[in-house]
């Protein structure tokens, strides 16, 4: 499903960045489907119709979250997606990362690309000072787009998130609007 130009946040050479819509429901969950050994032990983005609405909604109507679609400008689709969570105003002016490559895309570099578009979007309209990507040791896909990215190790955290059944060990890692390098 091709995304036009006008509908993008922002946009790079080859990826723009946009909103959830609830619309965007059928390729969204199709993608999924088609990566779920991508994803897995690592994500579970919604598989089916009947669950993409409840997690687009957090994404669409929760202030302390923004939800991010990565979409390839040459009509390819949705490549993956970024959300902002725990969004914090105030002095902390701060929000936790989360994201997901759709196997079609991944290794291609568009998320590299896709989560730059995010990082400017967040330190300027959005007005936030500090980002975090907190990743799980093993998944080296994603501690790599982190690093990649100018993000900085700040440290480890045993058993920090409960995913997949049980509670995991992350790598946690924050870029400051001062720090950022890359664009």
């Amino acid at each position: 499903m091709p995304h036009t130009a006008s509908r993008y946040l922002a946009e790079g050479p080859r990826v723009g960045i946009r909103h959830f819509t609830y619309d965007d429901g059928p390729e969204f969950t199709a993608r999924a489907r088609q990566s779920k050994d991508l994803h897995h032990p690592w994500l579970f983005p919604p598989l089916s119709a009947d669950a993409y609405p409840a997690y687009a909604s957090r994404l669409i109507e929760d202030p302390s979250k923004a939800g991010f679609l990565v979409c390839e400008k040459d009509g390819g689709g949705i490549a993956g997606y970024i959300n902002i969570n725990n969004i914090v105003e105030g002095a902390f002016l701060s929000g936790a990362l989360g994201y997901g490559a759709f196997a079609h895309a991944a290794g291609r570099g568009l998320m590299k690309e896709g989560l730059n578009l995010v990082v400017g979007h967040a330190f300027g309209p959005m007005r936030l000072h500090r980002l975090e990507i907190n990743a799980q040791p093993g998944n080296a896909a994603s501690l790599g787009l982190a690093r990649a990215c100018g993000f900085r190790l700040e440290g480890y955290s045993p058993k920090m998130l409960y995913i997949d059944g049980a509670w995991r060990d992350h790598e946690r890692w924050a870029l400051t609007a001062e720090m950022r390098t890359c664009s």
